[in-house]
């Protein structure tokens, strides 16, 4: 059982819920997306990775592009990675409740439970909606954070971003963990699961260029990650 050790803050914000007209909680409690500000050197960047991503070869997009500040390179692809995975999980909420997902689960084996260290010191037994909106909340604190994610040319990163980006990174893989898991057949359901694998890819092929999650971190998705390798050799 994995429980979430306490890092950084959290903003306790409610989830975002759209009624349909019947009334009911629909599909869509994701986030707004985190949009990186155009003509800044960081929205250059991200033109330069979706430019690359576009070959097709995930190893060599993933890579730092030569003469680039690898705090700043690490940053561009958080935020993307956060849009990613904020709309994959969006076109599965519906499946993802309360009562169907009463904890936070990637597989029988791995259960996490949150806190954030501020709001939330002890970590908590939740559902898996109510995690992943605090999880989602917390990240889009972070990537608001000026003084942790500068958009200005100039501004230098702190001293803990690696830290916390690595933080961030290690959070969000638990809703790919999730929807692995507990949500696979809703993906091939809507037809999204090439969307998925690749997105997953894109994401396990960053985090290993740079060693920015622990391996044991990876384990309930590591027969997923090793296949997903042995493609691409």
């Amino acid at each position: 059982m994995i429980r979430e050790q306490p890092s950084g803050p959290l903003c306790g914000e409610s989830p975002v819920t759209f009624l349909s007209p019947s009334g009911s909680r629909s599909s869509k409690t994701f986030k707004p997306k985190k949009n990186i500000p155009e003509g800044s050197h960081q929205y250059e960047l991200l033109k330069h990775a979706e430019a690359t991503l576009g070959s097709g070869n995930l190893r060599q997009a993933v890579m730092l592009p030569e003469g680039e500040d690898l705090n700043e390179w690490i940053a561009v692809n958080t935020v993307d990675f956060f849009n990613q995975i904020n709309m994959l999980y969006g076109t599965i909420t519906e499946f993802c409740s309360e009562t169907s997902c009463s904890v936070m689960s990637a597989g029988p084996r791995y259960e996490y439970h949150w806190a954030d260290g501020t709001n939330i010191k002890k970590p908590i037994k939740c559902s898996a909606p109510k995690y992943i909106d605090y999880l989602m909340t917390w990240v889009q604190d972070q990537l608001d954070d000026e003084t942790l994610f500068p958009s200005k040319i100039g501004v230098p990163f702190p001293k803990n971003f690696m830290s916390v980006a690595k933080t961030i990174l290690k959070r969000l893989f638990r809703v790919y963990a999730h929807i692995y898991h507990q949500h696979f057949d809703s993906v091939m359901q809507l037809q999204e699961e090439a969307h998925l694998n690749t997105s997953f890819k894109h994401f396990i092929f960053f985090v290993q260029e740079f060693n920015l999650i622990d391996r044991r971190e990876l384990a309930p998705l590591q027969d997923l990650i090793e296949k997903l390798g042995s493609k691409d050799r």
